[in-house]
């Protein structure tokens, strides 16, 4: 969605600005042209150089430069099919909220059509996020665009030393947020609850061992991040996965061991679920025994007795009441006979059916079967993959509401 884009930045004075650079790259990296304001505290802390060079363009930071016969912040808001303002402080919020226009980033804001997408990230002490004179702007802000949008700041490790909220998100997530945004234009899924299985689960044997399996937990994890990006409220119940896996901040992300605990979660959040999506790769089996000491190679062989665990995906279709249920499957041989029994049995409203081959792979290729229907896509990137899979749960919303 961001490819060929006509991107304006405001870069504001905080110390999150350096993140920006590596947005600008990614952006460049995707045929975005970009243009770049800087207010002058932001160049206390990046170079317009730098920031020249990696956008191959010129950055503007005078409101009264006379290098050319355009009136920039005219131009600016002209030329740009979308803003983002990253990282913005409270100062440059508070401007923007009450129609302050006194350098160029706040003139070319109050300049920018309305029709025009607009993203803000604050960044900024989490004393001063929370204090109520900001968190009110931030609010009137909202209310003021319907094309503005919040990506809300992520809670860690401030600048200061102090933990707490008001850490800029880390320029993938920014990306994805709205890449999302843009392709599910006018958060179609406002208002649901989505409930969203992860990863794949630990069955240990004995303090340090375990039986698994290879996922690692990114294509629930990019289905999360493209819900968030189309409004819904997420739950995310993920197994252990890589920790760069990164999440949009509004979802909701508990972290489960085994498959016992993944049950119990959805279990405690099924209820209440809109949607619920079983992409967690769940260990089918557990060890009967588990030793509480690490086991002894005292043999030559040692013999493990297995026993069924819960199937979560066949609970929640048997329990299920208004939820739309999407399942997975991933085989190694008669991909679409398998995936229809199984859609059958687990009483699932969709299927996403895919070979094992691409487990753990950055890329997917998948089939979405229906109760009537079979569709094909073509392998693409597990971000690209989520879209589709979000887009076939909208589509079957609109078929059980008409």
């Amino acid at each position: 969605m961001l490819n060929n884009k006509k991107i304006l930045i405001g870069i504001t004075g905080g110390i999150a600005a350096y993140k920006i650079l590596i947005l600008i790259s990614k952006l460049i990296k995707q045929n975005c042209q970009i243009k770049v304001i800087m207010t002058k505290n932001a160049e206390k802390f990046i170079t317009k150089l730098a920031v020249q060079t990696i956008s191959q363009n010129k950055v503007y930071t005078d409101m009264f430069a006379t290098d050319d016969f355009e009136i920039d912040h005219i131009a600016l808001a002209d030329w740009a099919d979308l803003m983002i303002v990253a990282p913005a402080t409270a100062n440059i919020i508070g401007k923007f909220a009450n129609g302050i226009a006194d350098d160029l980033l706040s003139t070319t804001f109050l300049s920018f059509s309305s029709s025009k997408k607009i993203f803000i990230a604050p960044a900024m002490n989490s004393k001063m996020y929370e204090n109520f004179i900001v968190r009110k702007n931030i609010e009137k802000l909202k209310e003021s665009n319907k094309n503005l949008n919040i990506i809300a700041p992520d809670e860690g490790i401030l600048a200061c030393g102090a933990k707490g909220i008001g850490r800029l998100p880390e320029p993938e997530i920014i990306l994805e947020y709205i890449d999302n945004f843009l392709y599910f234009d006018n958060l179609p899924l406002k208002g649901k609850k989505i409930v969203i299985t992860a990863g794949p689960t630990r069955e240990y044997i004995d303090p340090v061992r375990y039986i698994s399996n290879d996922s690692s937990g990114a294509q629930g994890y990019a289905i999360a991040n493209a819900c968030a990006g189309a409004g819904a409220d997420v739950i995310l119940i993920s197994g252990k996965v890589s920790n760069s896996i990164a999440l949009i901040n509004t979802i909701k992300k508990i972290d489960v061991i085994d498959s016992a605990e993944m049950f119990e979660a959805v279990k405690n959040n099924f209820k209440n679920s809109d949607i619920f999506i079983s992409c967690a790769a769940v260990a089918d089996y557990k060890p009967l025994d588990y030793s509480a000491n690490k086991l002894k190679k005292d043999n030559d062989d040692l013999m493990l007795r297995l026993t069924k665990t819960q199937d979560i995906l066949e609970w929640c279709g048997k329990n299920k009441k208004k939820q739309i249920i999407v399942g997975f499957a991933a085989e190694t041989e008669n991909l679409i006979e398998n995936a229809k029994l199984k859609m059958q049995k687990k009483n699932c409203d969709l299927l996403i059916a895919n070979s094992t081959e691409n487990i753990g792979k950055s890329t997917n290729k998948i089939f979405v079967l229906s109760k009537d229907n079979i569709q094909e896509f073509s392998e693409t990137a597990k971000q690209e993959t989520a879209k589709i899979i979000v887009s076939a749960i909208l589509k079957k919303i609109n078929e059980y509401t008409n």
